[in-house]
């Protein structure tokens, strides 16, 4: 597309939303109780300074403390659910969702898309073999001044540089003031959560302030299978924080932040959506056995009258645990009055051990069940971080800029390790008691499954070099400029042991990944024999940047136009055979954006941009199952299948955002906002794939003209608040309601040629649209007393639907679908003590 041509779309969808005025999302520009009666000004630190919302030329969404209440936000999937052009890719639970902006998402162990930063310092990494880790864990969403969704490519101020956009979680600093709160939760599905935070001025220059989080609910999938525990998708974790700040000077602060979180759940349950009956070509399945034993499930469960939150676990021991805690220590230097220097300095670790079944599936010989190693976790990962920072402001304060230095070392904690057994059935899968599915084959019997055996370890390095400056042209006309550029290197260590178990023979042992002699024996698990060779490196450098000129005509109006590159670094997966490095991707990103507030008898403020994004080498899933014996030219089988990354080509991603906030009376207020979004390939890259070792026909290549998965075209949220016009004796009440629209979207194509050639009844890789409604009622300073009340109810029409589905068709030969949150209903009881 020429730049005519984008230029055109920018200003047409521009005008277009414009004309429209139609109520969109809702910002979030209060941080006071819904009683307030006219609109406060937000500060944020989009640009690594505090600057009024107003004013800064970037498409945000922010959310303060009481917004995330209301809408009874305690995970990334929660927040997700509300925010115009963020989703996330929840196929592997809500515990280990990651984001999606605009459509650029993040899927296996790529790197992110969203940098997720608490307290300007970047979440811990965590790779292990499936998406985890370098997000917004649990017990995130308490005792925050502000969340900052920034949309877009953020390459030139922030520390990774990441191709979709950034998520800022800023915490509630230490005050002046003795003050704090305690608050308890009760809820439905017999959830129970207790919140409580103390803020100390231990003297005028030094102040404390701990917080602690502890939430605990059953899920709402039933399980019905009778193995295991009885529910799943639960919650159970506990958060704790401690912040420092101390003023050692009157130029010189030291602020310091520890957080530390654990969780422990049973994890997600897919429930069975539809099995293929093979009488149709498509998807079948890696056989026709396993075929059969899907569809079995399928009607067994249809004829025992399953709901549709009634799914059949069939791991006896499901868990998903995760521990993080980090440290945050930034330093900021007033040393003149035009010149701040400050540095930011995180250490964290990240941990994590699962056990789940990858697909779902109920039946004897289950796809894939994965373990922990019997002494090593799947995932443990420290990461240090260093930024260093010179903000400026020069020429009589015409001239505002900033440069800094960012260093990012990230290596395993004590190695890495996963079991997993792969279409067999296992009593102790650590001694091998295993029985492996069994094909014939020309009348002999071939074992189809086996257990796998990965000892894979991460290390990345990340520097960068960046400087931005906002010149002030006129009194009206201003130019932003930035250059960054980053160097990344990654190197992965794999140790991959396949054992072929049988109930006639002995074991027998292989390097899952590279050529062994036949009739290798057990010291392979010792020996390390298989990692010789198996050492993948990937590097690369690219330089970001930032050309912005803004029209602010009086202070409510601000016009602008941007022009910034992303850059998201190449990765390593050694299960991607013979194609296991990927390079990095790179966006061009054209904005244009208008930003106002208004006065009067209607108070309000209406921002809008319209964006258009193109993609070079985007990172995508793809999925290309392993062909057997009994498969017509596969003379070479590989032992798994791919499940990893190629980089698809162009794509182009382009739409609208809109949001405001009305404040119609008194006593009414709307929070509005709307996302359009448009994300397609244009092009596509030659993919990788061997007839002789893979089924191609069965690959989920994404080809020019596919969706992008996690991309809704249409999103629409609107918030209204009423506050009652009661004696100020009484309290403060007030009620509002959210209603959140979303359009289908894709969560993968693992479905599409299967259900074109009618072998399925629906696409489960297609998500159904959703209209989701909440209520919540928030009774403040009751009878003049330091005590809120507050009830809340999620969901409330009880809409079923699902947020992702496993992608096992090609696998199991049926499709399992991830489910989401039916209604949830609770009341808060908050005790405020001190200053508040």
């Amino acid at each position: 597309m020429r730049s005519s041509g984008r230029l055109f779309w920018l200003l047409a969808s521009t005008a277009l939303a414009c004309g429209a005025g139609a109520p969109a999302w809702a910002q979030s520009t209060t941080s006071k109780p819904a009683a307030a009666t006219e609109l406060d000004t937000v500060v944020v630190t989009a640009r690594r300074m505090e600057e009024r919302l107003q004013d800064v030329p970037i498409s945000i969404t922010v959310y303060n403390q009481d917004q995330l209440s209301n809408r009874n936000i305690v995970n990334s999937t929660d927040l997700a659910a509300y925010t115009p052009s963020l989703a996330v890719n929840g196929r592997y639970g809500s515990d280990k969702s990651s984001f999606v902006i605009r459509g650029f998402s993040q899927d296996l162990n790529t790197l992110p898309t969203v940098g997720v930063y608490f307290a300007d310092a970047v979440a811990p990494r965590l790779t292990s073999n499936i998406t985890s880790g370098n997000g917004a864990g649990v017990g995130s969403m308490f005792d925050l001044q502000n969340v900052q969704v920034l949309k877009g490519p953020q390459g030139t101020l922030f520390g990774r540089n990441t191709t979709g956009g950034a998520i800022l979680l800023v915490p509630q600093r230490p005050t002046d003031r003795f003050e704090g709160y305690v608050e308890g939760t009760l809820g439905n599905l017999d959830a129970r959560r207790i919140e409580a935070v103390v803020n100390v001025p231990i003297t005028d220059s030094l102040r404390v302030r701990a917080g602690v989080d502890r939430n605990v609910r059953d899920g709402f999938i039933n399980n019905r299978s009778g193995i295991g525990p009885s529910d799943f998708s639960d919650m159970d974790y506990f958060a704790g924080r401690l912040s420092v700040l101390w003023d050692l000077t009157p130029q010189l602060e030291n602020y310091t932040v520890l957080t530390y979180a654990k969780s422990d759940t049973h994890g997600t349950l897919p429930r069975i959506a539809y099995c293929n009956r093979g009488t149709v070509p498509g998807s079948t399945g890696s056989t026709a056995i396993t075929r059969a034993a899907a569809c079995a499930q399928y009607d067994r469960e249809t004829a025992a009258g399953y709901g549709f939150y009634d799914a059949s676990n069939i791991n006896p021991d499901p868990f998903v645990k995760s521990r993080t805690w980090q440290g945050i220590n930034t330093t900021t230097w007033h040393a003149t009055d035009n010149l701040t220097v400050k540095n930011i300095l995180s250490y964290g670790v990240a941990k994590e051990r699962y056990s789940f079944s990858l697909s779902g599936d109920f039946i004897p010989f289950p796809f894939v069940l994965t373990y922990p190693g019997p002494d090593t976790p799947q995932g443990h990962q420290w990461t240090f971080t260093e930024e260093f920072q010179l903000q400026g402001r020069n020429f009589d304060d015409r001239l505002n800029w900033q440069a800094g230095l960012y260093l990012e070392r990230s290596e395993p904690k004590n190695g890495q390790e996963q079991y997993t057994q792969i279409f067999s059935q296992c009593t102790n899968i650590y001694a091998f008691q295993c029985t492996p599915l069994t094909l014939t084959v020309a009348g002999r019997p071939v074992p189809a499954g086996s257990v796998s055996i990965a000892r894979n370890n991460y290390y990345y390095r990340n520097t960068a070099l960046y400087a931005q400056g906002t010149y002030n042209l006129t009194d009206q006309f201003s130019l932003t400029a930035g250059i960054r550029n980053t160097w990344d290197w990654q190197k992965e260590t794999a140790d991959n042991i396949r054992v072929i178990t049988s109930a006639a023979g002995p074991l027998v042992f292989s390097c899952s990944r590279a050529a062994t002699p036949a009739g290798a024996n057990s010291s392979l698990l010792t020996s390390g024999v298989c990692g010789v060779g198996r050492t993948f490196k990937t590097k690369s450098s690219e330089p970001t940047w930032l050309l912005n000129l803004d029209y602010k005509p009086n202070d409510d109006t601000l016009l602008y136009a941007k022009y910034a590159r992303g850059y998201r670094g190449g990765g390593i997966n050694e299960a991607n055979f013979g194609a296991e490095t990927w390079e990095p991707e790179t966006v061009d990103n054209y904005e244009l954006g208008l930003k106002t507030s208004f006065r009067g008898q209607v108070q309000g403020t209406f921002n809008i941009a319209g964006f258009w994004n193109e993609f070079k080498d985007q990172q995508a899933s793809v999925f290309i199952p392993q062909c057997t014996a009994n498969i017509p030219g596969c003379t070479n089988p590989a032992p798994t299948g791919i499940n990893g990354i190629q980089n698809i080509g162009r794509s182009r991603l382009r739409g609208v955002e809109v949001d405001g906030s009305l404040l119609l009376s008194d006593q009414l207020r709307l929070d509005y906002g709307y996302a359009y979004l448009d994300a397609k390939v244009t092009g596509g890259s030659v993919p990788f794939c061997d007839n002789t070792r893979f089924i191609c026909s069965q690959a989920s290549f994404l080809g020019a003209g596919t969706v992008l998965p996690f991309a809704p075209k249409n999103r629409f949220t609107m918030t209204a608040t009423y506050t009652l016009p009661l004696d100020e004796s009484i309290g403060d009440i007030s009620l509002g309601a959210t209603f959140t629209h979303t359009s289908e979207y894709f969560t993968g194509h693992g479905s599409d040629a299967a259900f074109a050639a009618g072998a399925i009844p629906f696409n489960a890789s297609l998500s159904p649209a959703t209209d989701l409604l909440n209520l919540n009622l928030n009774w403040r300073n009751i009878a003049g007393r330091p005590v809120d009340l507050a009830v809340y109810a999620t969901n409330i029409g009880q809409e079923k639907y699902y947020v992702a589905a496993a992608n096992a068709l090609s696998t199991v030969g049926a499709e399992y679908l991830i489910l989401g949150e039916p209604r949830m209903y609770g009341v808060r009881l908050r005790y405020r003590f001190g200053g508040q």
